[in-house]
């Protein structure tokens, strides 16, 4: 059976995939994570096979990958994830010793979302995953939200409004594109998470606009996420949104604490992103 995208929630149980070829590193850090998140859920792997294999049984909430398994790369393994269903935009961290020269050189790849130096110790590991997997009780940042219905609008701005986010809403895909082209103009993205409906009145849908942002605006998972809302519960075509550049998805109706926890969730890994490119 496959996993609905849209249902997965970020709990206080999150699950966490290690990937390590050596059985003592998988156990250290599996201690440490349950001592730092307590109820968390930690599936070990000490291959790539066996990774790709659990990866498509279920959802995580954060990987870790060395840099070196014994069957492949570590960064094969993260563009895996990447073109995989039914994971999310997770955060996928390379844990390694060797992170210095391949920052140097640029080679981390575009599909790891940050790295961890493994000389800094595995307690300092498990602090670093508790940093994206707890979920925030309040937020800054600008929402820019694409819904044509004033009454699931009107609520769905009270619970983004009520945890600090701001909010520019729009009724179509049409605005939400004029906006971005006018920040663009000035020389900024214009919002720092999009929420959009699938299914919106006029020529584009929410389809649409993730096509634009991603490829004519060029925005990246990192750079620009996005949260579509849908109410096809298809896991099929949930996976296709993914795969056409979706960060994650929210069903409907709307449950409060599901959006709120994916959208903070998202607004946090595009933080430490920008941080991370920031001081590279």
């Amino acid at each position: 059976m496959s996993t609905k995208i849209s249902s997965r929630l970020l709990t206080d149980a999150p699950r966490v995939l290690v990937v390590d070829g050596s059985r003592v590193v998988r156990q250290l850090i599996t201690r440490v994570l349950q001592a730092e998140l307590p109820g968390v859920e930690v599936v070990g792997c000490g291959s790539g096979a066996e990774a790709q294999q659990v990866l498509g049984e279920g959802v995580f909430d954060f990987i870790t990958i060395a840099l070196r398994l014994p069957d492949m790369d570590g960064l094969e393994l993260a563009r895996f994830v990447r073109e995989s269903a039914p994971q999310t935009y997770v955060p996928i961290v390379v844990v390694s010793g060797d992170v210095e020269g391949r920052l140097h050189s640029r080679s981390l790849g575009e599909h790891v979302t940050d790295y961890f130096d493994k000389s800094l110790g595995f307690q300092a590991l498990a602090e670093f995953i508790r940093g994206y997997v707890s979920p925030d009780t309040s937020a800054e940042g600008v929402v820019l939200y694409v819904e044509d219905s004033r009454v699931v609008a009107l609520a769905t701005r009270r619970m983004l409004e009520k945890v600090g986010l701001t909010v520019r809403h729009v009724v179509s895909v049409e605005d939400a594109l004029a906006l971005m082209e006018t920040s663009r103009a000035q020389g900024e993205v214009g919002a720092d998470v999009v929420l959009t409906d699938v299914s919106l009145k006029g020529e584009l849908t929410g389809g649409d606009l993730l096509e634009h942002i991603r490829n004519e605006f060029g925005y990246g998972k990192g750079r620009l996420p996005v949260l579509v809302m849908t109410g096809d519960e298809n896991p099929a075509n949930q996976a296709a949104l993914i795969k056409s550049g979706a960060n994650d998805l929210v069903e409907k109706p709307v449950e409060e604490k599901l959006l709120i926890t994916k959208v903070l969730f998202q607004l946090r890994v595009a933080r430490h992103l920008r941080e991370h490119t920031a001081e590279a």
